[in-house]
C-alpha cells in the first residue's frame, strides 16, 4: 500500500454520496490510484436507494482506510441534508491523525498524483487554507473547464482545508441553498487565510450538468442563494450578465436575478453574520471596480488601434 510521505502530509477525505452506483466506483477508482493515500476515506450513503450501498461496502472490506456509514433522511437531493451527511462522516475521522481533511464528492475523478500536489502546494504556502483544482466537464469522453472555474473560487467537488483552518471556521455550514464552499472560503479569508484553486489540477465531473428545467430551478436557486450571503445588488447583476452564455443561454441569467431579487422582495432572513456581509461586499466592491477600470482600459486599447 502506497503511503504518505511523511506526518506532515496525512490528510482524510469525506464523501456523502445520494444515489451514485453509476459513478461512485470511479471515484474510488480514482483515490487508490493515489500516489499518496488518505489517512482515512469515510464514504457516508446519504440515504441512497440504488447500488450505491453495495459498491461502496465492496470496497471497504477490501480496503481498511475506507469507511461506510449509511443515514436515512427524506428522499430526494438536498443541500443541507449533504452537508450534514458529510458532518456525521467528519465525526468518524476525529480518531485520525491529520493535518488536511477534504472533502469529494461521489461523482468526480481526479489524477493520481492529484492530492499529493495539493499537498505540496500546502508545504509552499504556510497560510494557504483552502485548495482545490479546476472543475471540467464534458460529454463523450471531450471534457473541458467550466466557465465559472476561478482561481480565487475553490470548488467542493475536491478540495483539501487545512486541519487549524477548518477548525477556525467552524467546519462546513449547512445552509438552505447550498454554498458551502463558498461560506467556508470567505470566512477563511476573514481569518486571514488564503483559498485558491490551481487551473493545472484538473477535477473530472462525471454528471453532466441538468438541462430545461430542472437548470431554471438551479439558477433560480442560485440566486436566493447569493442573497442569503449577502451580494451586493450591482455585482450581483454584474455576475449575471457576465454568466449570459451559460445554459440555457439568458434564461439562466433572468433565473439567478430573479431568485436574487424574489428574496430580498419578501426579506428573507440571511444566515450569516453582518460581518460576513461587510466583508464579502467589501470583496465584492473591489472585483466591480476592478472589472470597471479593465473596461475602461480595454476601451482606451481599442480606441487607438
Amino acid at each position: 500500500m502506497k503511503e504518505p510521505a511523511n506526518h506532515l502530509r496525512t490528510y482524510v477525505l469525506a464523501t456523502a454520496a445520494y444515489n451514485e452506483e453509476a459513478n461512485i466506483g470511479k471515484t474510488i477508482e480514482s483515490v487508490l490510484a493515489q500516489v499518496e493515500l488518505p489517512e482515512r476515506w469515510v464514504i457516508v450513503s446519504d440515504g441512497s436507494t440504488d447500488g450505491t450501498d453495495e459498491i461502496v461496502q465492496r470496497y471497504a472490506e477490501k480496503h481498511g482506510f475506507i469507511r461506510f456509514l449509511r443515514v436515512t433522511r427524506p428522499p430526494g437531493r438536498s443541500f443541507r441534508t449533504k452537508v450534514m451527511a458529510l458532518q456525521a462522516g467528519i465525526k468518524l475521522l476525529a480518531d485520525a491523525p491529520f493535518h488536511f481533511l477534504g472533502n469529494l464528492d461521489a461523482d468526480i475523478s481526479v489524477a493520481p498524483s492529484y492530492f499529493a500536489d495539493l499537498l505540496t502546494k500546502f508545504e509552499r504556502d504556510p497560510k494557504l487554507g483552502i485548495a482545490g483544482g479546476f472543475v471540467h466537464e464534458g460529454k463523450e469522453g471531450q471534457t473541458r473547464s467550466r466557465n465559472i472555474n476561478r482561481v480565487y473560487s475553490v470548488a467542493h467537488a475536491a478540495q483539501l482545508v487545512r486541519r487549524e483552518c477548518y477548525e477556525a471556521i467552524g467546519g462546513y455550514a449547512v445552509l438552505e441553498y447550498g454554498g458551502e464552499d463558498w461560506h467556508a472560503q470567505t470566512s477563511a479569508r476573514m481569518m486571514g487565510w488564503t483559498a485558491e484553486a490551481f487551473p493545472e489540477l484538473s477535477i473530472f465531473h462525471h454528471r453532466p450538468t441538468g438541462e430545461g428545467g430542472s437548470l431554471v430551478r438551479h439558477k433560480f436557486r442560485q440566486g436566493r442563494m447569493d442573497y442569503a450571503f449577502g451580494s451586493e445588488p450591482i455585482f450581483e447583476i454584474l455576475k449575471c450578465l457576465e454568466r449570459v452564455t451559460e445554459k440555457p443561454l439568458f434564461i439562466g441569467t433572468a433565473a439567478r436575478l430573479t431568485g436574487f431579487f424574489w428574496s430580498s422582495l419578501i426579506r428573507e432572513p440571511r444566515p450569516v453574520s453582518d460581518k460576513f456581509i461587510a466583508f464579502l461586499r467589501a470583496e465584492q466592491k473591489k472585483k466591480t471596480l476592478a472589472l470597471l477600470c479593465l473596461g475602461r482600459r480595454h476601451d482606451r486599447l481599442v480606441g487607438s488601434q
